[in-house]
């Protein structure tokens, strides 16, 4: 999860995650170095008096200034375009999750069992233990096993409203009478938090999300006895 006075993403939990951060700074490095190129031209363009008048209607110059932003442009489309597919592919899943959200808590519903589901409200910082996180923590928890590719189908009974768990790269909106769909899979166990990043209404900021990535044999234990 974050802390404070961050400045940066939340640590990867997911492949998906992973090539987002490495995405990330791959376009951030091109665009450091567009800046630094401008930034150079531009100074040079205000300390010297020297024109060069064989530059100032160039065909050469004007062929490489067109070309060389479709390269750089190039460079960036394809890897975001693989994560893109990364992201929509689903192949054969090995739990199905579906989440109803609702004004102001969600319900969560383990579709391959009869009966296994239940409400997630989020703990009032009255009714807080010690070290438990204020407005992040509730009252029931999202437990899935880890390594495993679980399959999230997400909608809404009331307005819109967002799925978003930062550090596994997810970020699905729930739309009223839609059911989207989107996985997940975490390459360690932990706790792992979200909240929901779509402006739902007066109690927006009061619906977090807390996901329990644990080992498949205590995610069995915990189906068992939750059944």
């Amino acid at each position: 999860m974050a802390y404070p006075m961050q400045l940066g993403f939340q640590d990867a939990t997911s492949p998906i995650m992973e090539s987002l951060l490495h995405f990330h700074d791959h376009t951030l490095m091109i665009v450091f170095l567009i800046s630094s190129l401008v930034l150079y031209i531009i100074s040079l363009m205000l300390t010297t008096k020297l024109t060069h008048t064989s530059t100032m209607d160039a065909q050469e110059v004007e062929t490489i200034w067109t070309i060389l932003p479709a390269i750089i442009l190039i460079l960036i489309a394809l890897p975001s375009l693989r994560i893109l597919y990364m992201m929509d592919e689903i192949n054969n899943p090995f739990l199905t999750v579906k989440t109803m959200w609702h004004q102001w808590y969600l319900s969560y519903e383990y579709t391959d069992y009869e009966d296994l589901s239940f409400d997630s409200y989020m703990i009032p910082t009255s009714e807080l233990k010690p070290g438990a996180l204020r407005l992040l923590e509730v009252d029931s928890r999202v437990v899935l096993p880890m390594e495993m590719t679980i399959r999230m189908l997400v909608s809404s009974e009331d307005v819109l409203h967002s799925w978003a768990v930062p550090s596994l790269g997810l970020k699905t909106d729930a739309i009223p009478g839609r059911l989207n769909q989107t996985t997940l899979m975490s390459t360690r166990p932990g706790l792992y938090y979200g909240q929901c990043s779509e402006i739902c209404g007066s109690n927006h900021s009061f619906m977090p999300i807390v996901l329990e990535l644990v080992p498949l044999k205590y995610f069995e234990k915990w189906s068992a006895s939750m059944l």
